[in-house]
């Protein structure tokens, strides 16, 4: 059943984001920047490059989930999130903007499949349990840009709460592991890289791949670190 699961993550996910990835970088419009402020347009990375790497990285993550979790109802709602991530965390690692554009639909698309999961299940408090969780998530974050702006972008705030309503449905062990986990994870690797002068304290780390790379730990290791931590 993981094998069945796995190889359907990758076949769904991976032409899906190497198709739907330049599509969308080619059409998603600019952002008003500050002044003094320049980046790559989105519409110049839409090549063969990001298809290939979109791709890879959705039929990766989507394989991995699709093993994680098997056939289980919530299943469609991480495939989702593993495509669009992969087009969030590219855009953010060449750009360090994550488009609003492409969030705020995904949050729509998760949550329908979350309802359809609980539909399926009977699983309200799960549903309710991911709410809630996509809720905290978004909150914290808003409260570390209002302190930190230079630090958290107002994109990662979205990511946040985007994140959080998946994971908030495994269980507090992967919300508070993937979230926060992922967020502590960049933190670690912008010290380091300010450290190393790579980069000064000037510039801003893109946290959105951290983020997901650290959903798709909370997904491994949420549910172990919990039981650890309950004893």
């Amino acid at each position: 059943m993981p094998v069945l699961a796995a190889g359907i993550g990758a076949v769904v996910c991976g032409p899906a984001a190497y198709v739907l990835g330049p599509w969308l970088m080619r059409r998603i419009p600019e952002p008003v920047l500050d002044e003094g402020e320049t980046k790559t347009p989105y519409a110049s990375l839409a090549g063969r490059r990001a298809a290939y790497w979109c791709g890879g990285l959705a039929a990766f993550a989507g394989g991995l989930l699709g093993w994680l979790l098997g056939l289980d109802a919530v299943l469609p709602a991480w495939l989702v999130l593993a495509v669009a991530g992969s087009v969030l965390g590219y855009i953010d690692a060449r750009t360090r903007f994550l488009p609003s554009i492409i969030i705020w639909p995904t949050y729509g698309l998760v949550g329908v499949a979350l309802v359809v999961a609980a539909i399926a299940t009977g699983e309200w408090g799960s549903l309710r349990r991911a709410a809630i969780a996509g809720a905290i998530g978004f909150a914290v974050f808003y409260v570390l840009w209002f302190a930190f702006p230079r630090g958290v972008g107002f994109g990662d705030v979205r990511l946040s709460g985007l994140l959080g309503l998946p994971l908030g449905w495994l269980g507090w062990g992967q919300f508070v592991s993937g979230l926060y986990g992922g967020f502590f994870l960049g933190a670690v690797v912008g010290i380091v890289l300010i450290a190393t002068r790579v980069m000064t304290r000037k510039q801003m780390v893109p946290f959105g791949p951290f983020m997901l790379v650290g959903a798709l730990a909370g997904v491994l290791l949420g549910a172990p670190l919990e039981h650890l931590y309950a004893g």
